[in-house]
């Protein structure tokens, strides 16, 4: 089976760009607020961590089953970027699993950008060979698991490392 390759993906409001390494630049001022670290722990990279870890994750899992797609948000109206999300892909004994993250940063929070966002994500991903997809979120982070939900995943009672397993199956 071949690596899954990022493409971009349209929502109403929003184009899921795949990253690039010269996104690091906009990207560390969006995530640059210190309480978007509240649930996932650690603090805001600086431009240049960022960038280096742009250039870490562009370049591709080292693992040949596993695919790392990563994308930038991009709000269509005012032309900038305001988040990520992102899909870990890999080979589980029911087929392809896709693991989900979403970072909206903290001025176009509440805006419905990352619920759009992970929809459109994950729509992507139920057109992709991927059987299931998972986050794990905070058992106190209500946004978050709002978004979970509204993306069609429900949460499953398994804990890992802290956090809940919210899960969807795709068919794929």
């Amino acid at each position: 089976m071949s690596r899954l390759v990022a493409e971009a993906i349209g929502t109403q409001r929003l184009i899921l760009l795949p990253l690039q390494v010269e996104h690091a630049e906009e990207m560390a001022a969006v995530l640059s607020d210190p309480a978007l670290h509240t649930f996932i722990g650690g603090a805001p990279d600086t431009l240049h961590a960022l960038r280096s870890r742009y250039q870490r994750m562009t370049a591709g899992s080292p693992e040949p089953a596993v695919s790392w797609l990563n994308w930038v948000i991009l709000l269509r109206d005012e032309d900038c970027l305001t988040g990520i999300v992102q899909a870990t892909v890999g080979p589980s004994t029911d087929g392809l699993v896709a693991e989900i993250a979403w970072v909206v940063g903290t001025p176009w929070q509440g805006r419905g950008i990352a619920t759009e966002a992970a929809q459109g994500l994950v729509d992507w991903l139920g057109r992709q060979p991927v059987h299931t997809v998972i986050a794990h979120i905070h058992p106190e982070h209500r946004a978050s698991a709002a978004v979970a939900a509204a993306a069609g995943l429900t949460p499953t009672g398994v804990w890992h490392e802290g956090e809940i397993r919210w899960q969807r199956s795709t068919g794929g």
